[in-house]
């Protein structure tokens, strides 16, 4: 209770000017309602047998594997969640790095293997005390463009891209600018 009182003051100040606390961060505020933005588009999926089943989507079926590492069977060509949110955020980062370094009036490659990011989803915390979460670690390469030009598009993105915008503030995502 003590603790609470004491938040008080900080919590009024929260309440009364939304973003403050995030402004006093550096982390800009999200002006886009979700709630009532009109839909671009819509992706379904329906998993039956949750970890070891499959997934179905509009055009889509995947099988699913418990990793190994967690105790499962880790079945060749099927997938687990971590990985399937590794790769719809490092293709929707990517994305978002083309707007932003578009946006910078920054040339990106056309290659496709001159433009890489690498996401590793790692599922962390206490599966007996049911308290687990996910980090994730993001390595980005731009051939042709120098590291503080990638920052800036990095950064850019990173306010951009839909995906960092849903898990900001509640998972941990750490960059690594790699030179190719």
């Amino acid at each position: 209770m003590a603790s609470t009182r004491s938040l008080q003051p900080l919590l009024a100040t929260a309440r009364a000017r939304p973003g403050y606390l995030a402004a006093e961060h550096g982390i800009k505020r999200r002006l886009l309602n979700t709630d009532t933005a009109p839909i671009l588009y819509s992706a379904h999926a329906r998993v039956k047998g949750a970890r070891t089943g499959y997934v179905e989507g509009d055009d889509l079926q995947i099988g699913l594997t418990m990793a190994k590492a967690l105790g499962g069977a880790g079945d060749k060509g099927k997938t687990n969640p971590e990985e399937l949110f590794a790769a719809g955020y490092g293709a929707c980062f990517q994305s978002a790095m083309n707007a932003a370094a578009a946006s910078l009036k920054t040339k990106m490659p056309t290659d496709p293997e001159d433009s890489v990011v690498e996401t590793t989803v790692h599922l962390v915390g206490d599966m007996k005390k049911l308290d687990m979460g996910i980090r994730v670690d993001m390595k980005v390469s731009i051939r042709g463009l120098k590291k503080d030009q990638i920052e800036k598009i990095v950064n850019k993105a990173e306010e951009i891209c839909p995906y960092s915008r849903a898990i900001r503030g509640n998972v941990t995502t750490n960059f690594e600018v790699v030179q190719m």
